[in-house]
């Protein structure tokens, strides 16, 4: 019923403004919190997506307008940033971080027919359980990334002990589950399986049990703040055990908790994004604004792009033709050509291992993890039928945020799903994940007024500025939003 309305009423306001259209998309995450730096990265590359698409003419001839919600990682708010999407008429959702936010979502864009595409969110249910056509993500699944990682660690660390640690999110033990399954399908287990809780500041209690245990290896299923604290304690400990992690690990902000402690850290996550030909131009965009497109940032801008070449090729944003497209089409995007399969997963390639040295992560290539196949005898993750099927990626978090209208959108990520020759021998490390953090903006705040300057749009509030925080007027009982534009 909704689907129809929302049709009838997009009829109406066409015919009655036939020269002036816009099409509302969203993206959504942790703009605030602990995970905010995962929300800046997708909200960077939404917005420079939406700018140069405008730029080149649009979708249809038609310009895009953003949304910004920020759901805090948090179900809940999730829930509420998928209703506010719908009811402002937006036809995409660029997001969401977590799974925890993109599964409970999920339901209200397939009912109120949103399209949604995460670039970050890795459980595996999100798209194997999914409530009906139109969900779709860009990056890997935690089947796939937990594999890559299992497998190393059994090839890697024969006789070291072993502790998995989860953090209790759909993420991080979905992901700490899927490494210890294929660590004892390959003959390796774990001398240590332990959850902590997500949050906290002190994990000297949890670092004196590993200590206790003689671990050497310790693998994290969870988010960079939350290992990297570990990582540093346990150093103060003078424990010199290895940490692995996910893609959560994928951002400058780890290093900045661990200093010098977060050398050797290894993490998997897709191959990086900005070393694609077909990222070079966007790239150089983002770096010559001053920004990094790091993390999710290239897979948020993929997603938009997928979406909008389906909208061309459907000559329309009526849900059920776009979902066609999107099921049916081949895609040039920053991340390269993609596909979706039936489920809504993404044919990209896989996980590979990074390490952190000197306040940055590089991929392992020679004598480490090769993203072309293994070295040292490591094992290969490999796809099935244009989907992936080993090694995972991050969930994607979204978080209660603020609507703007018009805002010009920066650059965005997405995640890479099959894994082609991951594993390599002799590297130490953690490997990292990316995450999504928590806080909102605001809720349900409205823009008056778009202001049109070039190509890109930006909304413009009562009282906000361009090109820093924006703050939104009040709205629905008076709550006054902000929104922050990343640098």
């Amino acid at each position: 019923m909704k689907k129809a309305l929302l049709a009838s009423a997009a009829m109406t306001f066409a015919l009655s403004s036939a020269a002036w259209a816009d099409i509302t998309i969203a993206v959504g995450g942790p703009m605030t919190g602990d995970y905010a730096t995962f929300g800046s990265q997708m909200q960077a590359g939404a917005r420079q997506a939406v700018a140069d698409i405008n730029a080149a003419g649009g979708v249809n001839g038609e310009q895009l307008e953003l949304m910004v919600e920020d759901d805090r990682c948090d179900p809940k708010e999730a829930v509420a940033v998928a209703n506010r999407v719908a009811s402002a008429g937006a036809v995409l959702m660029a997001g969401h971080f977590c799974s925890g936010s993109s599964i409970p979502a999920s339901q209200v864009y397939q009912e109120e027919g949103v399209i949604q595409i995460s670039p970050a969110s890795t459980n595996p249910a999100f798209t194997e359980e999914r409530p009906g056509p139109g969900i779709y993500r860009v990056c890997g699944r935690d089947d796939q990334q937990g594999e890559v990682a299992g497998q190393y660690i059994a090839t890697n660390f024969k006789d070291a002990n072993v502790a998995v640690l989860h953090d209790k999110s759909a993420y991080g033990k979905g992901l700490a589950d899927e490494t210890q399954k294929s660590m004892e399908a390959a003959g390796k287990q774990a001398s240590m399986y332990e959850a902590y809780t997500a949050g906290e500041q002190d994990y000297t209690a949890l670092v004196t049990k590993l200590q206790q245990e003689n671990i050497d290896v310790v693998y994290v299923g969870g988010y960079h703040t939350e290992a990297g604290l570990i990582k540093r304690q346990m150093q103060q400990a003078g424990m010199d055990a290895i940490l692995i992690s996910g893609d959560a690990l994928v951002t400058d902000e780890y290093w900045e908790i661990t200093g010098e402690a977060g050398a050797g850290t290894l993490m998997t996550f897709s191959p990086d994004p900005r070393q694609s030909p077909e990222a070079k131009e966007v790239v150089e965009k983002f770096r010559a604004a001053g920004t990094e497109p790091e993390g999710y940032t290239l897979y948020t801008y993929a997603a938009i792009q997928a979406w909008a070449q389906a909208v061309e090729t459907a000559k329309s944003t009526e849900h059920d033709a776009v979902v066609k497209a999107l099921d049916d089409g081949t895609f040039q995007t920053v991340l390269g050509t993609l596909e979706f399969d039936d489920k809504g997963d993404v044919s990209l390639p896989g996980y590979v291992f990074y390490e952190w040295e000197n306040g940055e992560y590089a991929q392992m290539n020679a004598g480490g993890t090769d993203a072309g196949g293994t070295t040292e005898g490591a094992t290969t993750e490999t796809t099935t039928e244009g989907t992936t099927t080993e090694g995972t990626t991050t969930e994607g978090a979204t978080t209660e945020g603020t609507t703007t209208e018009g805002t010009t959108t920066e650059g965005t990520t997405t995640e890479g799903t099959t894994t082609e020759g991951t594993t390599t021998g002799g590297t130490d490390g953690t490997a990292t994940d990316g995450n999504a953090t928590d806080g909102a903006t605001t809720e349900g705040t409205a823009t008056e007024g778009t202001a049109t300057e070039g190509t890109t749009e930006e909304t413009t509030t009562e009282g906000t500025t361009e090109g820093g925080t924006d703050t939104g007027t009040t709205t629905e009982g008076g709550t006054e939003g902000t929104e922050a534009t990343p640098q």
